[in-house]
């Protein structure tokens, strides 16, 4: 029994530890951040808010319910009530009866406010996604980037060693082994920038998530390069499924509905009134109906016709501007995206492979008294240089193509 339990255990352990080193997919962290980011659950609930507007501005207007008392003689309640004809107890409602057309009007004006707080919503959706992207993107660098440093800091160590043989048998320098020390610091230094730059990533991530700060820690999975359609495809995408461009566009429908509305309130308004009035019992009641009609101001509404149409030529210019905008981000992250691909070929068919074969035949050749000491570290450094910016590189392409999704509010592949 004594062996089964600790089996148990053992197993439990290492399934845990698994759980705990096994990388976490992006696609993952993006259906969690759907479901638990604060911002975009507040947006969902803006739209709900929004859904009730239509139905009010569409309303009738307020019926109004009357209660009158009409005395003969004296101020007093009921005065004459029962010796004169014109003392009465009066009940009554009226209605205000918009002309047709306005309530649907208003209505539809009202329902561009949940269209627009939509597409809202799906920008903050993908500001967010974005955002846990370019976190990730750095976490998963920054990781890959330490993997790297720990490789060259046994690189490192063997360069060390190799300086203090030769010292120690009088065919190096003492200068040799300090500057062999000076590398050694300076991985470490950089280890600790990568884990400060790691730690940042992982509380952004945590934040966009809504966990708490002392939740376990993401393990991101390695960079690879994503392919991306033409730039025309995107384009199109970009003018179809842009969410700031969706905003301008609902916001220049409502302006055409709100000029049409503003046209729509040159018509007059109409009210009706009905109203029993009752009188003691020796005398007749009387009943009153009153048909109104409302003529709007007419300097009033052409104020606010040409007030409507000024807002729809500025909706209509801000949109055009946005597009522009978007278009002129979108270039600028295929530009990055082209580079960064053109870098990070030559990097893995040419620099890194070149660099890697020259520093190992550099340390073989130090060790045989055939390599200078200077031309070694220069040799070292420059490799784990390029090594770093690899990672970096890949990277800043991920993030470009990242920022390309926000832009078209679309998954690539």
């Amino acid at each position: 029994m004594a062996k089964i339990r600790n089996l148990a255990v053992f197993v439990v352990l290492g399934v845990a530890a698994f759980a705990q080193n096994t990388p976490t997919s992006l696609q993952s962290l993006i259906t969690a951040a759907r479901q638990n980011n604060t911002a975009i659950l507040a947006a969902e609930r803006a739209i709900k808010t929004t859904t009730y507007r239509p139905k009010q501005a569409s309303a009738f207007p307020d019926t109004e319910v009357t209660v009158q008392s009409f005395t003969v003689g004296s101020p007093r309640p009921f005065a004459g009530y029962s010796n004169s004809d014109f003392a009465y107890i009066g009940f009554g409602a009226s209605q205000e009866l918009p002309y047709p057309g306005k309530r649907a009007l208003r209505g539809a004006v009202a329902q561009h406010e949940t269209a627009i707080s939509g597409a809202e919503k799906n920008g903050v959706v993908w500001d967010v996604l974005t955002r846990l992207k370019l976190a990730y993107f750095q976490l998963s660098a920054s990781q890959q980037i330490t993997s790297v440093l720990v490789r060259n800091q046994q690189f490192a160590d063997q360069i060390e060693q190799a300086a203090e043989s030769r010292y120690r048998v009088g065919q190096g320098t003492q200068q040799d082994v300090l500057r062999a020390q000076l590398e050694r610091t300076k991985l470490l230094n950089e280890l600790s920038m990568q884990r400060r730059e790691s730690a940042q990533a992982q509380a952004v991530l945590k934040a966009l998530l809504n966990r708490p700060p002392d939740s376990p820690d993401v393990l991101p999975e390695p960079l690879s390069a994503r392919h991306i359609e033409s730039s025309e495809a995107l384009f199109t995408k970009l003018r179809q499924n842009n969410p700031e461009l969706q905003v301008s566009a609902e916001q220049v429908s409502q302006g055409r509905a709100s000029v049409e509305l503003a046209k729509r309130e040159k018509k007059p308004d109409f009210g009706v009134q009905y109203m029993w009035q009752h009188t003691a019992s020796n005398f007749r009641d009387y009943y009153m109906g009153t048909f109104s009609i409302k003529f709007p101001n007419r300097s009033r509404v052409r104020a606010a016709e040409g007030e409507s149409q000024a807002k729809l030529a500025q909706a209509e210019a801000e949109k055009e501007s946005r597009l522009k905008q978007m278009e002129s981000d979108l270039g600028e992250q295929l530009a990055v995206v082209q580079a960064s691909e053109q870098q990070l070929k030559v990097y893995d068919e040419g620099l890194l492979p070149q660099s890697e074969a020259a520093l190992n035949a550099g340390l073989a050749g130090y060790r045989a008294g055939k390599q200078e000491y200077q031309g070694l570290l220069a040799s070292f450094g420059d490799t784990l240089q390029l090594s770093i910016d690899r990672e970096r590189r890949q990277a800043e392409h991920e993030a470009a193509v990242a920022r390309i999704e926000g832009l078209i509010g679309e998954e690539l592949q």
